[in-house]
């Protein structure tokens, strides 16, 4: 049985650097392009198996040139690949300008990972249903999203990233559900819920629709985490070490597989949040998504006292 299955995207990433990110009408001039891979299940599912988790990615490539640069990661990784079907048509690909500062703008084409669907689940349905751990993020159709969380017998991480509306009750097995700041209103919006201000606030309203819990991701500022069923009834602060960021491209990622593996490791939510955010801080220290994510032998930043 694979501990962890991820259900997601596949993309290779173009990614240029610039001086600073263009505005509406504008033209930059890049420094350098490069083309690596990247897509957020992808990214999930390698930062995970990098880590030391027995891994498997559920998802679709394309017919083009860009199917074999999108699962060079994986492959050397060690993912599973056995869920991944080749279809017609071109692989994702998502344009990624990075600044100076290290902020990225990005702009997805799903090419291939539209097919990946209720139908693909479901020729995968014992992959989905025998992981301990079952990741879905946005970047797929819904009703793909949807069938594996209902297919999983394991734990759900549900990453709503980007938002997409997610039925009542899917959302209802999120264990948790991971957000950042941004989704989190985006949702809390599209739900006619209020908006709080503070983060304490913002993580309540978003257990009010339904998750078994909750974690939200703050960037440089960390991440809180609700837990109720580990006994803990207020939210959990969990502080991200300070590093220089050079590239934030895949830090989202990078959190998100850290905590996919703790937890099937059997880690509490905020235990392995704590592992997580240091996973995210080493990985925008350099530039990339899936170059910069960690293997189990490197050393994390750690938390100043």
């Amino acid at each position: 049985m694979t501990s962890i299955v991820v259900v997601g995207s596949v993309n290779a990433d173009l990614v240029a650097r610039v001086p600073a990110l263009p505005v509406t009408g504008e033209t930059v001039l890049a420094d350098s392009m490069t083309v690596i891979p990247g897509g957020k299940g992808a990214n999930q599912a390698v930062v995970a198996a990098r880590l030391g988790g027995d891994v498997a990615l559920l998802g679709a490539i394309g017919s083009d040139a860009f199917a074999d640069i999108a699962l060079v990661g994986l492959r050397d990784a060690g993912v599973d690949l056995d869920g991944v079907e080749t279809v017609e048509g071109p692989t994702g690909v998502a344009q990624i300008w990075v600044d100076d500062d290290g902020e990225n703008s990005i702009v997805v084409v799903p090419g291939a990972n539209r097919a990946v669907d209720a139908d693909v689940v479901a020729r995968h349905h014992d992959l989905v249903a025998g992981a301990d751990v079952v990741v879905l993020q946005g970047e797929i159709p819904l009703r793909g999203s949807e069938a594996a969380a209902r297919a999983g017998r394991g734990r759900v991480l549900l990453n709503l990233a980007p938002v997409v509306p997610v039925a009542t009750d899917v959302l209802a097995l999120a264990d948790p559900l991971v957000v950042n700041h941004a989704e989190a209103e985006r949702l809390l919006e599209e739900s006619e819920r209020p908006v709080p201000e503070s983060p304490f606030a913002v993580i309540a309203e978003l257990h009010g629709l339904g998750p078994r819990s909750v974690v939200l991701t703050l960037g440089p500022a960390g991440a809180v985490v609700l837990e109720p069923a580990a006994g803990v009834g207020e939210p959990v602060v969990v502080p991200t070490p300070h590093v220089e960021a050079v590239d934030t491209t895949g830090a989202g990622d990078a959190f998100v597989g850290a905590l996919a593996y703790r937890v099937s490791q059997g880690d509490t939510l905020v235990d392995a949040a704590r592992t997580a955010v240091r996973v995210g801080a080493f990985s925008v220290a350099t530039h990339g998504a899936q170059p910069s994510f960690p293997t189990a032998d490197d050393v994390l930043p750690s938390v100043r006292a």
